[in-house]
């Protein structure tokens, strides 16, 4: 049976004084912190709406956060500056690294490792626990954009923006593939729970679906948006994902057809304004946020059910 999608926009967030760029998942579902182009990182509570914490303030755009569950920090990629690493609870540093003089696009880690994209096209993996630099991989001139980790594969994938997506293993680090994946910079990378699918969206509007265990063979591809896709993210279940665009809207979509379900914008949602630059669909009354150009974050409730 067709799939209905209810949409409510539960509340809005504001604070930020430049354009929000992250969301990232904090120690329990109801808590995420956000970063923007005002230097400032915040700390919300879903079930407190608006009562924003500071966490802290950086002299640059932030466009990269990775909360770190066994120790309880928070990364922050620091434009022109490297990476912080602070307490959220105490609101204390950490550590701060000079790593990049460039900008950093994204973090992520497994069990042992930080992985750190910067705008220079290098890939700097960071031991955890020392915060000591363990390698430098630089497969592009090109900046490196987005990673996803697959722990079920053991791969970490890698989108750039010489169009194409780079596959290194987890442990060794070495290149296992390589493949112009768009027709500009790949700016999202999602695995699928299952960790079956790496999903991609670009610059160039498409979102692509590759088969991780047939060599990353397309599987799927579409025309998913007007403008670049910013980013991607599954539900919680993984039965859906949504994807956010510099088009102003956000698409929801089911996982296993890859069928779309809903278009919320500012016309039918009270939706973004400008660009749509993350998501985040969380466990808490599975609530979803997205932030924006516009200097917001939006919270909606999504509601599935079967078409009558």
């Amino acid at each position: 049976m067709p799939t209905k999608v209810q949409v409510e926009k539960r509340s809005t967030f504001t604070g930020h004084r430049d354009c929000v760029y992250t969301l990232e998942p904090a120690a329990t579902p109801n808590l995420f912190f956000s970063a923007a182009g005002d230097g400032m990182v915040v700390q919300w509570d879903l079930s407190r709406p608006d009562e924003g914490k500071l966490i802290a303030r950086v002299p640059a755009s932030v466009y990269a956060l990775h909360y770190l569950p066994a120790s309880r920090q928070l990364c922050i990629g620091q434009n022109f500056e490297g990476l912080h690493v602070v307490d959220p609870d105490s609101l204390r540093e950490v550590k701060s690294l000079k790593l990049t003089a460039a900008a950093i696009f994204d973090l992520k880690s497994d069990d042992t490792n930080l992985f750190v994209a910067t705008g220079d096209g290098v890939l700097i993996v960071v031991d955890q626990e020392t915060f000591a630099v363990r390698k430098h991989l630089k497969a592009s001139d090109k900046s490196v954009r987005c990673l996803a980790v697959n722990r079920r594969s053991g791969e970490l994938a890698v989108g750039y923006s010489d169009h194409h997506i780079r596959v290194f293993d987890l442990d060794t680090f070495a290149p296992k593939y390589a493949f112009a994946a768009h027709g500009n910079s790949v700016f999202t990378l999602q695995y699928s729970p299952d960790g079956q699918y790496l999903l991609s969206g670009s610059r160039d509007a498409h979102l692509k679906i590759w088969d991780v265990s047939n060599h990353y063979i397309l599987a799927h591809a579409v025309v998913a948006h007007m403008y670049a896709i910013n980013h991607l993210c599954f539900s919680p279940d993984g039965k859906y994902f949504l994807t956010g665009s510099m088009d102003k809207s956000i698409k929801v979509w089911d996982a296993e057809t890859t069928r779309l379900l809903k278009v919320i914008d500012r016309a039918r949602h009270a939706g973004h304004g400008t660009s749509v630059n993350k998501l985040l669909w969380t466990a808490y009354q599975d609530l979803a946020v997205s932030c924006s150009d516009d200097r917001t974050l939006s919270v909606w409730r999504l509601a599935f059910g079967e078409e009558k």
